[in-house]
């Protein structure tokens, strides 16, 4: 495992508060740098394409995933990884090759994995207090594995949005237009499912299962009201994530806080929100 610790050295100096002198503070800011931007970035075609109930589907199945992988005595993290990436090309899959709208299979999807997570957990009573880690999120506990990993994550969602963000962008405002200029869509949304997903589980190990949902969509709504462009959506919804991300561990930390960490992250970026709807009105455009 490489060592991090020149990389852990500097975020004293970005943020110069008492509490980041605390190897485990550092470490969850280089975690939530890494991983703030690449939510941003895909909640962007979260917003687009209308899929906040398909990450609801996502960050749920991690329940399933976790609870088959502490069964079978196989690494919990791989297995709800690989059980997400499943879930979401299915989801995907079978949105393609029916008549149902993309609300309905996500539906019983979603439904099917939470049953099916409920029903392994409920044979083993032991299991269910491991599942409150990924219910609440600790971004506190990211360790140096977790952040490398975070980094060859981020690393692949810069070249697929690199290569695809144009494409993405055609397929998100219409098909038949994205076929005309011979953009593959299936493929795309494909891949996009799958990258997805793995955010949305590594999200889930920052805030949680009930407000990763949040995490990909607040920061994206909010540069959606601030901009009048694709391209500035795109710098602003990494800018809210960032400053939303920072802010939020900083308060967490402070004694007359003393609050979740990923719930302080969403709220921060729910300030956003609201300062960026209040704009929206103020320039006439609501």
């Amino acid at each position: 495992m490489p060592d991090l610790s020149a990389i852990y050295g500097i975020v004293p100096v970005i943020l110069p508060f008492e509490c980041m002198e605390a190897r485990f503070m550092q470490q969850a800011f280089i975690g939530l740098l890494l991983l703030a931007p690449v939510a941003a970035v895909m909640g962007i075609q979260v917003v687009n394409f209308r899929m906040a109930f398909f990450t609801d589907a996502i960050s749920h199945s991690a329940f399933a995933g976790v609870a088959i992988g502490l069964i079978a005595s196989l690494n919990p993290y791989l297995t709800m990884v690989g059980f997400a990436v499943l879930v979401g090309i299915a989801i995907t899959a079978l949105q393609r090759k029916s008549s149902l709208s993309m609300d309905t299979v996500v539906g019983v999807i979603f439904s099917a994995v939470v049953a099916f997570g409920i029903a392994i957990v409920s044979r083993d009573r032991s299991i269910a207090r491991d599942m409150q880690l990924f219910l609440y999120g600790d971004i506190l506990t990211i360790s140096t594995a977790d952040i490398v990993m975070l980094a060859v994550l981020a690393l692949v969602i810069l070249v697929f949005i690199g290569l695809g963000y144009n494409r993405m962008f055609y397929i998100g405002l219409n098909h038949s237009l994205a076929r005309a200029h011979r953009i593959k869509v299936a493929l795309y949304q494909y891949m996009y499912a799958a990258l997805l997903s793995v955010v949305v589980i590594f999200s889930v190990r920052a805030v949680g299962v009930l407000l990763v949902t949040a995490l990909l969509i607040v920061p994206a709504a909010a540069a959606r009201n601030l901009s009048r462009t694709a391209g500035a959506m795109f710098w602003w919804s990494i800018l809210i994530s960032v400053t939303s991300a920072a802010a939020g561990l900083v308060i967490s930390a402070q004694e007359w806080a003393y609050t979740a960490t990923g719930a302080t992250i969403i709220l921060a970026a729910f300030i956003w929100f609201v300062i960026s709807s209040f704009i929206t009105y103020m320039r006439g455009e609501s």
